[in-house]
């Protein structure tokens, strides 16, 4: 029994070893504010990888209400400690809700991307929304600045992440801007088409 034990450790070991590495790097959306965590789109990308058989280990390095300056602040350590193949980033909501100025917000998310590209990492972007709070022309810019990112890195990035959750009641919490566990698989989902191609 005990060596049947020591099989099984050694090869889980192994296969902790060969895996490649994901960072998701993100905000509350990632961290499951609000739900279980095992109900989180990122719980659920991680069970998407096992059922196909992709040899990926998903790290969450996501934190509730933080900002890209936040997530700049600890990408380095991210890098250093899980060696990511890729880098999911899911930022910027939060600078968005404060009125940050876009052009900041873009540099922050640039600065994240750069970094885990010189490390080695493909990097796939999840573009956020926000409530029309700041006017029109705020919401422009805020909008635009993550395709104009994907374009400038050469990266893939997922449209609004939540477009078929945010507006449909059954899928978001009361608060109106955190989706429940109904509206995980949803974002999985989405997030799982733009994710593949960068897995071959």
């Amino acid at each position: 029994m005990t060596r049947f034990l020591f099989a099984v450790i050694i090869s889980l070991m192994s296969m902790a070893a060969t895996a490649k590495s994901i960072v998701v790097l993100g905000d509350s959306i990632s961290a499951g504010y609000g739900i279980e965590v095992s109900q989180g789109w990122v719980t659920l990308l991680q069970q998407k990888l096992n059922e196909k058989d992709k040899d990926h280990i998903v790290h969450n390095e996501s934190i509730s209400g933080d900002t890209t300056a936040g997530g700049l602040a600890r990408i380095n350590q991210a890098l250093t400690l899980d060696k990511p193949d890729i880098v999911i980033i899911e930022l910027g909501a939060n600078d968005g809700l404060r009125g940050l100025p876009p052009e900041l917000i873009k540099s922050n998310l640039a600065e994240i991307a750069h970094r885990a590209q010189q490390a080695g990492a493909k990097v796939l972007l999840l573009s956020m929304k926000i409530p029309p709070n700041y006017g029109k022309r705020y919401i422009d810019l805020f909008y635009n600045i993550y395709p104009q990112l994907a374009t400038e890195l050469g990266v893939p990035y997922v449209p609004f992440i939540m477009e078929d959750v945010a507006l449909t009641k059954d899928m978001m919490q009361q608060d109106g801007l955190h989706p429940n566990a109904n509206g995980q698989p949803v974002i999985a989902d989405k997030v799982w088409r733009q994710l593949l191609p960068l897995l071959k």
